[in-house]
């Protein structure tokens, strides 16, 4: 048995929001004590009084999770300002959580803490990682690569960078009852557990592929061995580069490919600044998309998860949106759950959240990247 179980709460008090997240998943859990949970909360709450809270109420809970830019879920949709817990209970599967801190320091060290913390716990062979780790302070890439020496490189890793509602000053990863910054938080589902994902932008490759020649980091200074601006104006013209034009970069296939937002550009250098990292000798496109290509996205990233499932029966659905994505849709943000509801014949309990870069393979037989302005659907049960 695998049992999923949301509550969410824009009450703006934290103890009344808490209260009534902690009952509507008790009422759900029907008498089930749950093993593990994930809680997402707008930046400006009371964190630590809502994970004594949790505690309280449920001893001994693996618990992760963090800030957000945005929450979703099946029980209020999409809201800003908001608190959502997702609590998961099984007779056949294992969740352990794990934390490592310091995280800008090294990366590596950090992650294999998480991990080593985590698998310490369990019993059974380890399938799926969930983490809601650091994003101002260090690279997500960096993040990712060091829990993929951890786990291995083709081990399915889903998630979301901490955001902190578009300030850009400090965000916060929960663990246990720890309210932390700097930090990787992780679950990792071990035994007789079934999933599926799905992963679409609705960005589209325009115009001729490029090589990324000149980088640091998420720096790129070159591209085709001119300055990276040029490459943005000839598209663009006199036009600033920014996150409705990111560019395509492609996997190792040469046919799947992740985006990567620009955040800022340098006309003495012709530099562009992107969210995140850019591989050297990189292969890209400029990309564009309209607000229903967007919106098109998100259910086609849930209908995709849904065809693929391998069981009958999920237990629930995981989200994880890009705060870019937010930004650029407004008010329509709401529609990105909305298109997914009604496409499956059963309520499925739903929980996510608009993050500061999403992480996830970009196939299932794949290894997993760091994305930006992408729709990640997770699809959990078992057999």
């Amino acid at each position: 048995m695998f049992k999923i179980v949301v509550g969410h709460s824009n009450d703006p008090d934290s103890f009344a929001a808490v209260e009534e997240v902690i009952q509507q998943c008790t009422t759900s859990l029907n008498g089930h004590i749950p093993q593990a949970g994930i809680l997402f909360t707008a930046i400006d709450f009371d964190h630590i009084l809502i994970l004594q809270k949790i505690h309280q109420v449920f001893p001994g809970i693996e618990l992760i999770g963090g800030t957000t830019d945005g929450e979703i879920s099946s029980v209020l949709e999409f809201q800003q300002d908001s608190v959502t817990l997702m609590l998961f209970y099984s007779d056949e599967i294992e969740i352990f959580a794990g934390v490592g801190v310091q995280v800008s320091v090294d990366p590596v060290k950090a992650t294999q803490q998480a991990v080593a913390q985590a698998k310490a716990k369990t019993t059974k062979l380890p399938q799926l990682c969930l983490t809601h780790p650091e994003s101002l302070t260090t690279s997500g890439v960096s993040i990712l690569k060091g829990l993929k020496l951890a786990l291995g490189e083709k081990f399915p890793i889903f998630g979301g960078l901490a955001a902190d509602q578009s300030k850009y000053q400090q965000t916060y990863q929960f663990f246990q009852t720890q309210v932390l910054s700097d930090s990787v938080p992780i679950l990792l589902f071990s035994g007789n557990i079934l999933f599926s994902h799905g992963v679409a932008s609705g960005w589209f490759p325009i115009g001729k592929t490029s090589k990324v020649t000149k980088v640091e980091k998420n720096i790129v200074y070159e591209i085709d061995d001119q300055p990276a601006l040029e490459f943005y104006r000839r598209y663009l013209g006199t036009l600033s580069p920014s996150i409705e034009y990111p560019i395509a970069v492609f996997a190792d296939d040469e046919v799947n490919f992740y985006l990567r937002a620009p955040i800022a550009h340098d006309e003495i250098t012709g530099s562009i600044t992107f969210f995140a990292d850019v591989p050297e000798q990189a292969t890209i496109q400029m990309a564009e998309a309209g607000h229903e290509d967007i919106l098109t996205a998100a259910h086609a990233s849930f209908i995709n998860a849904v065809n693929n499932y391998p069981g009958k029966k999920p237990a629930g659905v995981l989200f994880f949106s890009c705060v870019a994505r937010r930004q650029i849709l407004g008010m329509q943000a709401q529609q990105e759950y909305q298109t997914t509801r009604n496409y499956v014949n059963q309520f499925l309990p739903a929980c996510g959240f608009y993050s500061n870069g999403e992480i996830a393979p970009i196939n299932s037989t794949g290894q997993t990247h760091f994305h930006n302005e992408t729709f990640v659907t997770l699809i959990l049960g078992t057999s």
